[in-house]
């Protein structure tokens, strides 16, 4: 029904920057909402910035003025800009969308990202 692809990871010195991409494909005019999630081993996985059903946009607290998520209008591609960096944001980033009439959720495979001292 729907495939999401991220790309962009990396590693990254702290105070650096990366740039993810998420591209969608196959039934997009399903996708209600998308969005980008994190999960640091031994750690559950989080929100990191989403667009919300309504237009709307939310940002975790400890991403928040050093993050920007972005979309295309057609909703084939969600990217999330990040700014200075920090070792606290190493991670495996996973490209969520939400789907309407009750089809649940989509989720990519992941991309690695690692920020250094």
């Amino acid at each position: 029904q729907v495939r999401l692809v991220e790309s962009g990871g990396g590693l990254v010195q702290a105070g650096g920057s990366l740039r993810l991409s998420c591209a969608a494909s196959g039934r997009i005019s399903l996708i209600t909402a998308m969005g980008w999630y994190r999960q640091a081993p031994g750690k559950q996985r989080e929100l990191v910035a989403t667009f919300t059903s309504g237009g709307g946009t939310n940002y975790a607290d400890s991403v928040k003025g050093r993050f920007t998520i972005n979309r295309d209008n057609t909703k084939m591609f969600v990217d999330l800009q990040m700014n200075s960096l920090k070792p606290e944001d190493t991670a495996v980033y996973y490209c969520n969308a939400l789907l309407t009439a009750s089809r649940g959720d989509c989720w990519g495979q992941g991309t690695q990202v690692t920020v250094s001292s």
